[in-house]
């Protein structure tokens, strides 16, 4: 990603999930694929459990799950 982040296939909505981050507006929370990740699950494995899932939306959830955990450090 270059200078701009794009994040199309992650999306807000009030009436889903509470607002929290879900891939194109369903009920599949970021933090769930981030979280299997974490566990040891490959692409292949997420991609079993939620069908209605494509490769570029795992991709994407761990991109801005990385994007999230930017931090600039300011000495004071």
């Amino acid at each position: 990603m270059a200078n701009e982040t794009v994040f199309d296939r992650i999306t807000f909505e009030p009436r889903v999930m509470g607002g929290r981050a879900c891939i194109r507006g369903m009920r599949i929370p970021v933090s769930v694929i981030v979280s299997q990740v974490a566990h040891g699950a490959d692409f292949d494995e997420i991609l079993a459990d939620y069908p209605d899932l494509e490769l570029l939306d795992v991709q994407q959830a761990l991109q801005y799950a990385a994007w999230l955990t930017q931090e600039k450090v300011h000495a004071g």
